[in-house]
């Protein structure tokens, strides 16, 4: 497995071994001791999968009381995914980074806690498979707009406005949003 810090450096893509031929391929999605060395002490407590049509996106979520971290990835077709620093003691907080994660790149992208995710269906369908750091609160969760102005993040939805949840259009804007200290 590859492991790249992107432009906000907690923030990991991992990019994993493919070995394939006519009969397919095997790679190796996850090895504790790796993701311990590269990315830090994490154990993983929930599994999670979704599955979404084109133009849907989910997000940006974050748990404040019970923050999540989240290894992300995509098993059939492909999303623009995208994690926010919400921690006000980072260097980078409130900037946004995002990568594109899909069934012919098989990278990963692992999301620390502290961070806002979202991610932005590009395919027709798209399966989405993470694996978390803390259990989901749903009495903790809270949401960022997907438009908000202060982190101008340049979706790839070529000018048509996402499909978003009900919680999502009504989510809070970046300044009114409690963050991590």
């Amino acid at each position: 497995m590859e492991y790249q810090a992107l432009s906000i450096p907690d923030v990991m893509l991992l990019t994993p071994k493919v070995f394939g031929d006519e009969r397919g391929f095997f790679m190796e999605t996850f090895r504790q001791s790796e993701f311990e060395q590269h990315c830090g002490n994490y154990t993983f407590v929930q599994d999670n999968h979704s599955k979404s049509t084109k133009g849907i996106l989910r997000g940006l979520h974050y748990q404040l009381e019970n923050p999540q971290g989240k290894l992300v990835r995509v098993t059939q077709g492909e999303v623009y995914d995208v994690a926010v620093d919400m921690r006000k003691s980072s260097p980078t907080f409130g900037q946004w980074v995002g990568v594109m994660l899909g069934e012919e790149n098989k990278q990963l992208l692992w999301v620390p806690p502290g961070f806002a995710h979202a991610f932005y269906v590009t395919s027709e369908e798209a399966e989405f498979q993470y694996k978390c750091t803390d259990y989901y609160a749903p009495g903790d969760e809270y949401s960022i707009r997907w438009d908000d102005p202060e982190l101008a993040i340049d979706w790839p939805s070529q000018g048509q406005a996402p499909l978003v949840s009900e919680k999502d259009a009504n989510g809070l804007l970046f300044k009114d949003a409690p963050c991590f200290d």
